[in-house]
């Protein structure tokens, strides 16, 4: 995707969503490792990230088309990517085999959603698109 469709300076207030969207689902991590929640369900089920996947949604079709659209599409799909690890973090946390494994899953979820926070937000920092 290249920033040609539309001229680089009409996307500074979409960018700036961007920029603030990232920071809402930044929050939600900080809070995770903060608080008494994990990494995964404060960003699934924390206000800040689901003020963020609702932005996401009424932000996006002002940049359909250009390298922004790849940010919004890569916040979108790690907030439902990580709902979806969660529910199977549920399944294995009720059996009494599968708990050790769930435990290793919402470390290794928690930081994979740091990742893909910090990894999407330095590439809007150098104004590049991000990649699935």
């Amino acid at each position: 995707m290249g920033n040609e469709l539309i001229p680089h300076a009409d996307l500074d207030g979409p960018r700036a969503w961007c920029h603030v969207i990232y920071g809402l689902h930044a929050l939600a991590v900080v809070v995770g490792v903060s608080g008494a929640a994990s990494i995964a369900g404060a960003f699934v089920f924390g206000v800040p990230s689901l003020l963020a996947v609702v932005l996401n949604w009424l932000k996006r079709g002002e940049v359909a088309g250009t390298w922004l659209d790849s940010h919004y599409r890569w916040q979108i799909r790690t907030f439902w990517f990580t709902l979806l690890w969660l529910l199977v973090y549920g399944l294995l946390i009720v059996t009494i085999i599968g708990i050790p494994v769930a435990w290793l899953l919402i470390v290794v979820l928690g930081i994979w959603v740091a990742y893909r926070v910090i990894r999407g937000w330095l590439a809007l920092a150098d104004q590049r698109p991000i990649g699935d």
